[in-house]
């Protein structure tokens, strides 16, 4: 947005009493006044308002599925059927702040006194990278240890690349570590490089925040072939290949899926230059968890979309050729096989079908439902190690949750960690 563009549509909002974009919003930021706050010019006060809740304010504001969040929530939807542009809004005086911040300007957060305590956070994702801001920015000393050669996790390597462009999840990070009192070590993965109970041992307490590094598999025929693999690998290659016109892509591409990561993969293939990119999915549109923007975004690519079809078989000679879909209905409720098959020529499948959690390293922590346990505190069931994030159940497996359970269990280990002191007076 330009700056006239932007005051504009601030002037649209209505600053709400109660307003439900706040309630809708897994951080909480306190979105008409942000708003407000650009309608009278006051850009670095905006950007202190949504940063002070979601440090990744930046990131949120490109990735954010903010038409079902905050800006379906907003109260014009009833009136004028056209919702503020918040996440337009956001991204306008996030990154105002962040280019004034990298010029030289004073960094908005301080930190608090030290207390002497030092915390370990294992992955250098949204949840452990807000976890270690909050931390220290409350007095404590942060020690990060991520498993690849880049911090950000996701933001840096699972985004697609036309959402983050101008390598801006570096530059989120380097602003983030603006505060002081973090430290990352690249190279270092849980079960490997560092154990849990060794952090245990040498730290206060220990945050895990390691999403979900398990691609889930197809588990039919040919899916060893080459050419098939999983589509958060496709970006990852993709996000780290410079040029990107190197990333090697097929000419007759098929993506499997029906979630956000589907249709960057679908829209990033047929960027590069593939001749035909299908995404197929196994239920109706509707029930499909990417939103209806990212799916007309992947039509407006010119990625073709079909439903009620699941795959049965890849086949291919050393190399993918083709890939077996079985269309499907619902009978009684239940998602079951019709019997009547097509097939699809391919020579790169994308399989965009979810992750799980790897329980390298988590030996002692007590998991649910393919993720570990946590209380209402973020406490695990080893004392002195909280989790947050994708690697947890608290909410959607986005970024902004991710970043909130980030901040959230860094004020839980505040307190607990002060309680410790009183104690020992």
């Amino acid at each position: 947005m330009t700056s006239g563009a932007a005051v504009t549509e601030a002037s649209r909002c209505l600053y709400c009493y109660d307003a439900p974009c706040i309630r809708a919003c897994p951080t909480g930021i306190d979105i008409p006044t942000f708003i407000h706050q650009i309608r009278s010019g006051n850009l670095e006060g905006s950007a202190k308002t949504i940063l002070a809740e979601n440090i990744m304010g930046g990131t949120c504001a490109r990735a954010c599925p903010t038409e079902v969040l905050c800006e379906e929530a907003c109260v014009l939807n009833k009136g004028e059927d056209k919702p503020i542009q918040i996440g337009d809004l956001q991204r306008h005086a996030v990154d105002h702040l962040i280019e004034q911040t990298h010029a030289g300007a004073p960094h908005p957060f301080q930190r608090a006194a030290a207390t002497g305590r030092s915390i370990a956070v294992v992955g250098a994702g949204p949840a452990g990278l807000a976890f270690a801001h909050r931390a220290a920015m409350l007095g404590h000393d942060i020690t990060v240890y991520e498993s690849r050669p880049k911090p950000g996790g996701l933001n840096e390597y699972g985004l697609a690349e036309y959402k983050m462009v101008d390598d801006f999840a570096q530059r989120e990070v380097a602003f983030l570590l603006g505060i002081g009192g973090i430290k990352i070590r690249h190279g270092r993965a849980l079960g490997e490089d560092i154990q849990l109970e060794a952090l245990r041992q040498a730290y206060d307490v220990v945050f895990i925040g390691i999403g979900l590094g398990g691609a889930a598999r197809l588990a039919i025929a040919g899916e060893e072939l080459d050419g098939v693999e999983d589509a958060l690998s496709f970006i990852e290659t993709l996000r780290q290949t410079k040029p990107k016109s190197k990333t090697p892509v097929g000419r007759t591409v098929v993506v499997i899926g029906g979630g956000n990561t589907a249709i960057d993969a679908a829209i990033q293939a047929k960027k590069l230059g593939a001749e035909s990119v299908t995404l197929v999915y196994r239920r109706g549109e509707d029930a499909m968890s990417a939103t209806g923007f990212e799916r007309n975004l992947a039509r407006l690519n010119d990625v073709q979309i079909r439903l009620w079809s699941r795959p049965s078989a890849i086949e291919g000679n050393g190399r993918v050729e083709s890939i077996v879909f079985e269309k499907t209905a619902l009978n009684g409720g239940r998602l079951q096989g019709t019997g009547e098959v097509y097939r699809l020529p391919a020579d790169h499948v994308l399989k965009a079908i979810g992750q799980k959690l790897r329980p390298m390293g988590l030996d002692g922590l007590a998991a649910e439902n393919g993720k570990i346990q946590i209380g209402p505190d973020y406490r695990t069931s080893l004392d002195g190690v909280y989790a947050g994030g994708d690697c947890v159940s608290t909410g959607e497996d986005l970024t902004v949750q991710a970043v909130e359970d980030g901040k959230r269990a860094a004020e839980a280990v505040h307190q607990a960690l002060a309680a410790q002191s009183v104690e020992r007076v």
